[in-house]
Formats: C-alpha cells, structure tokens, sequence
C-alpha cells in the first residue's frame, strides 16, 4: 500500500505564511484517513523533514503559494512550478523544501510531490490569525486535496 504524507507548512507567527498548517488543522478536524496516510505539521522544519519525506511515497504539501493571484487562490502545483510555493523557495523556512527532496534522492528516495496552496494576502506582518480572504478559503482548499484522494481511491471519512 502506497504511503502517503500529507505536511502542512509555514509559520504561524506570519499571518498567511501559516496558510499550509491552518489547513492541515482542518483537514485533522473534518476528516480521518486510513492508515497508509499520515498528517503532519511540518512548520518550518525544512531539512528537518527529511525522515518523514523518505518514509513516504507520495507528499502533498499545504503552503502559501506566490503566483500573482487574488488573495485566497488556490493551487496545484507540479514539477517546475514547485518554487511558487513558498517552501519551495528561498524563504522565511530554513532551507527550502526542493534542497530537501533533493537530498533524499540523493540517498536513494525522493517521493512524488505535489503542493496544493493558496495565494496569500498578507505574510509579513506578525499575527496568528489568516487575512479573511485565506481564511474564508482554508475549506476550499483542503477540499480540493480531498478530492484528489479520493479520485486515488483513498478511503477518507468525514468527521
């Protein structure tokens, strides 16, 4: 059975950076998984990860994601587009996400990835709260990698 991690990224401190973990806050609120899918609040961890990515298949990453959008925009990205993602940049994270999967390739793992984010409003400024446009849309986007998993045959109940 295909492992599947599920990381949800950025800083809380930051007002939309922490788009990635508020949505795996909601995805641990309205949904359980089987028990080859693992949720896990990756912050800003960066390198740090690399266990959990090579202990895994599959990766979807939740983060804000810079792609010119309307705050609240919600995107897949794939391949070269990873680096819209803010993990996947040189950002406030330690070290970006790509050096990490790099790493494990290195090693002899990398998994597939995948990011589903969204389009921040305000990163800058501190605050644990989401701006409202990417708060009214945390649903929108956890619902959207919901629905990929389930088109993968994922089993997930709703809670």
């Amino acid at each position: 059975m295909e492992k599947i991690l599920i990381l949800g990224v950025g800083n809380i401190l930051f007002t939309d950076e922490g788009i990635g973990v508020r949505a795996l806050e909601w995805l641990q609120e309205h949904a359980r998984f089987p028990e080859n899918v693992t949720l896990m609040d990756g912050g800003t961890l960066g390198v740090g990860l690399m266990d959990a990515l090579l202990g895994c298949d599959r990766v979807y990453v939740l983060d804000a994601v810079l792609g010119g959008k309307e705050p609240g925009s919600i995107y897949r990205l794939v391949d070269e587009n990873l680096r819209k993602s803010m993990s996947f940049r040189d950002s406030l994270h330690q070290t970006d996400l790509v050096d990490t999967l790099i790493s494990c390739e290195l090693v002899g793992h990398r998994p597939d990835g995948v990011v589903y984010g969204m389009e921040p409003g305000d990163y800058q400024t501190m605050g644990l709260d989401l701006s409202p446009a990417c708060l009214d849309n945390i649903p929108k986007l956890a619902e959207a990698l919901l629905a990929e998993l389930a088109e993968q045959g994922v089993q997930i109940e709703r809670i």
